[in-house]
């Protein structure tokens, strides 16, 4: 095998891994812990948000962290290996999309997961912690404002790649958090239907 089709491999098992990664429906076995099929419970999402509104906030912010850790782990893998220097960096980019793909549409729940939001989250507190925090703290005010989660995520996915071009950022990150936004608004289409009918769940 050339050199080409060695790295070509290698950027689609990079992939692969991500997604599988991302794939882990922590809020499902959370739940499944208390006895709850969170897909029977409120939105039937299987993301932190339902969790924290179905089960209480303490189990929803245990589902966060381990739905960023799990955005966070391939990324690091690649940074780790060095595989962001050695194939192309763009595999950092392919690392952290695969996550998020992953937790909005794992394979073991037909392909019908979470918002991606806190698996986003790991992924950049991995590549760019700063701009990062900024998006979080969009969120939170949102979110302390309207107690609409869904609002503040929206707007923070939507800032993050806009922050990232202002603050000239390299190509791959850009694609990363424009990929991951992308994904972050078609998983929100519910919302925003319930946003404009006035029926949007809080938190």
């Amino acid at each position: 095998m050339d050199l080409a089709a060695s790295k070509a491999a290698l950027a689609a098992a990079v992939v692969l891994g991500g997604y599988l990664c991302g794939s882990v429906p922590y809020g499902l076995l959370v739940a499944r812990l208390r006895g709850v099929d969170i897909r029977q419970r409120g939105s039937g999402n299987s993301g932190a948000t339902n969790v924290a509104r179905s089960l209480g906030k303490k189990l929803g912010a245990l589902v966060l962290a381990l739905d960023a850790a799990k955005g966070a782990l391939p990324v690091l893998l690649v940074l780790w290996l060095g595989l962001d220097r050695s194939v192309h960096p763009f595999v950092v980019t392919l690392a952290g999309l695969g996550a998020v793909l992953g937790h909005c549409y794992p394979p073991w729940l037909r392909f019908r997961g979470g918002k991606g939001v806190a698996t986003a989250l790991g992924v950049f507190a991995v590549v760019d912690a700063e701009l990062a925090l900024g998006c979080v703290a969009v969120f939170v005010v949102l979110w302390v404002a309207l107690r609409l989660a869904s609002v503040g995520s929206m707007a923070a996915a939507l800032l993050l790649p806009l922050l990232q071009w202002a603050a000239a950022r390299p190509n791959h990150e850009l694609a990363l958090g424009i990929g991951a936004a992308a994904l972050i608004m078609v998983r929100h289409r519910d919302n925003l239907r319930r946003l404009r009918a006035g029926k949007e769940h809080r938190v």
